[in-house]
């Protein structure tokens, strides 16, 4: 089975990403880490169950992976577009246990397993070839943890506990299908609208505040 794992800010830049959370939700979001493996850097916050939200950019000072990297965040242009017109929150993460069965005959959705940090792997990422986001964001990217559960401790636990995620989409039918093919639980609710973005309903403690 799949389930929600962490929602994504994809920004074109990190403090950028973290100033529109912080407008949002009215939380400053700490930094997580950097992901030497793949040029990437976050900051991370507890959203209860388990479930947390990643605000992720490109590392201007990070190494080029040899590959595309996840997330789109190569595609400059496309990540600024979307954030220009308001569709920041862009995506997700769906954890598969294991990837390969999910995987399978899927490859032209979410892309292929690439084993990570590369020298000594502890987890495996479905990324598309081009680095793209799966399905254009409307499927989830792929995180197989290898049966362990993603430690909480080192992620900032600031009262933000996730009510509800949806996702408005052109052809809400097929994405819905999809997910039920899936079997995702706790996947984003999908409702038909012009384009696809993303809300989420997050309670904090100075009452419900949306992200979008």
């Amino acid at each position: 089975m799949l389930r929600l794992d962490h929602l994504t800010v994809i920004a074109p830049d990190l403090a950028e990403g973290v100033a529109h959370v912080r407008a949002c939700l009215d939380l400053d979001v700490p930094f997580g880490q950097r992901h030497a493996y793949m040029g990437t850097h976050n900051h991370l916050l507890q959203l209860g169950d388990g479930i947390y939200l990643e605000i992720v950019a490109l590392d201007p000072d990070g190494v080029w992976p040899g590959r595309p990297r996840w997330f789109g965040v190569d595609d400059g242009r496309r990540v600024r577009a979307d954030w220009d017109a308001g569709r920041r929150l862009r995506g997700w993460v769906a954890r598969a246990d294991p990837i390969d069965a999910v995987l399978r005959g899927r490859e032209g959705i979410f892309g292929r397993k690439v084993s990570l940090p590369w020298e000594d792997p502890s987890f495996d990422f479905a990324i598309p070839d081009d680095g793209s986001l799966p399905w254009g964001g409307a499927a989830p990217s792929l995180i197989d943890r290898r049966g362990k559960p993603r430690s909480m401790a080192t992620i900032a636990d600031l009262g933000a506990r996730l009510l509800s995620f949806t996702l408005e989409h052109p052809d809400a039918a097929e994405v819905q299908a999809l997910y039920q093919a899936l079997g995702i639980d706790r996947p984003p609710s999908v409702r038909a609208g012009g384009a696809l973005r993303y809300r989420a309903l997050i309670e904090t403690p100075a009452g419900p505040r949306k992200l979008a």
